[in-house]
């Protein structure tokens, strides 16, 4: 079965740098314009997320969350110059919240308690994304979106162990990204009507 898992796992990998290729172009040629302070959150929390799939023995499962964590990181340095400039108080706001909890996370010193915490930083990092996007649906990259849904999916099938510790993060994201996609789809469409 680890060999089943193995393949899993490098497949949702895979589809992972297929998935930010586009993104990614977009964002330098300055179609999409990712938000600072979400890639920011994102890369941050995504490595403690990883860092406590490791430690329930998500095994090679966790190998999508690392390359996450790169990309996510690689994506804020890229935002830094071809983001999302216009931050707003709530923008703001959520992005102090998000290290609220990560303060209460570092004092919790619980796995299930951390992962939920991560996992709900995660979303608050989403919202600045979701207000610029729900506002200009085109400056994010579909497709991403939309494969990130299936990977995260996939990325569960490969978990070594299951424990809310090491399935709450990659659920959480398969639902995130598949109401996102859907999210945009629906605004784009408003707004070629």
């Amino acid at each position: 079965m680890p060999e089943f898992k193995t393949v899993i796992s490098i497949i949702a990998v895979l589809l992972t740098f297929i998935g930010y290729i586009p993104y990614v172009r977009d964002t330098l040629s300055g179609k999409t314009t990712p938000h600072v302070y979400t890639w920011f959150i994102w890369g941050l929390v995504t490595a403690i997320a990883y860092g406590l799939q490791v430690s329930g023995g998500a095994g090679v499962g966790s190998w999508v969350t690392l390359v996450v964590v790169i990309i996510c990181f690689f994506i804020f340095i890229l935002s830094l110059r071809n983001g999302k400039k216009d931050i707003t108080g709530s923008d703001t706001l959520f992005f102090i919240l998000s290290f609220v909890a990560l303060f209460l996370w570092l004092i919790a010193k619980q796995p299930i308690l951390s992962v939920v915490l991560v996992s709900a930083i995660d979303m608050l990092g989403f919202v600045p994304t979701i207000r610029k996007s729900w506002n200009k649906p085109f400056s994010e990259t579909l497709f991403s979106y939309e494969l990130n849904t299936f990977r995260h999916g996939l990325s569960l099938l490969a978990l070594q162990q299951y424990s809310i510790v090491t399935w709450l993060y990659p659920l959480t994201w398969t639902a995130a990204n598949g109401l996102f996609s859907f999210m945009l789809v629906v605004r784009r469409k408003q707004h070629l009507n």
